[in-house]
């Protein structure tokens, strides 16, 4: 199933069926139908996020189903996010299986490094002309300003402490910063094991706070892109 496939039964479940029988146990009835027990898996992991042990955490996202193939982008996503790379090195934070960062590595042959980041990469595509840390986003193992572009897509709604993930990812990014999440709204019951929800594009702008005067927040087919311009914090810094 692709990410445009999701995304239009997103739009049926998220914002047709009410609240009211999204929460209730006959939803989770029939969503245990396509998914079993695992979506009161997921309930219970968002309701014990603040006390969750990493092996916990870790051991959910290894047994998760994979929904999409290859990657969680759409191509709409895809095509944008490789339209704003900018200058020579690159790090895919929450690389995933490397699909993304293959279709950044093909539109730009001049990169002279490209880095995919997970907490696991066991399962990554090993790309040639690739580095592959595993490492989690709280505590990335780099120098500050490290990457000319740093791309994040789809992880923020997964990390807990987001706001310690957003200054790790800003504190290594010297030019530009991409973050891609999906535009939702929190349920009890959903088929992700997501933290963090964010239904407006506007919504993330608050958790991106402070929000340089440089930036781009868009809404691209249910999935939010924001991209935000480091090079001139930077200068306005050394001012």
């Amino acid at each position: 199933m692709n990410r445009e496939t999701t995304n239009r039964i997103r739009f049926v479940i998220e914002d047709l069926l009410p609240p009211i029988l999204r929460d209730s146990a006959l939803f989770r009835t029939a969503a245990k139908l396509v998914w079993g027990d695992h979506i009161v898996k997921l309930a219970r992991f968002r309701e014990r996020a603040p006390f969750l042990s990493s092996d916990e955490y870790e051991d959910l996202y290894r047994h998760h189903p994979r929904v999409h193939a290859g990657t969680d982008n759409s191509a709409a996503c895809i095509e944008r996010i490789v339209e704003e790379i900018d200058g020579t090195s690159v790090c895919d934070v929450g690389c995933g299986t490397g699909a993304l960062l293959s279709h950044i590595q093909a539109a730009n042959p001049s990169l002279t490094r490209l880095t995919g980041v997970d907490f696991v990469v066991d399962d990554a595509a090993k790309l040639d002309g690739v580095e592959y840390v595993a490492a989690m986003i709280e505590a990335l193992p780099f120098s500050d300003n490290e990457f000319d572009t740093i791309v994040c897509t789809h992880v923020i709604e997964h990390v807990l402490d987001y706001r310690k993930a957003i200054a790790e990812l800003r504190r290594i990014a010297r030019k530009r910063l991409i973050i891609v999440v999906p535009r939702e709204r929190e349920y009890r019951y959903s088929f992700n094991p997501h933290f963090n929800f964010f239904p407006y594009t506007h919504s993330f702008l608050r958790a991106v706070h402070p929000v340089p005067q440089k930036h781009v927040c868009v809404d691209i087919g249910r999935d939010i892109f924001y991209c935000e311009e480091r090079e001139q914090i930077e200068l306005e810094k050394a001012a």
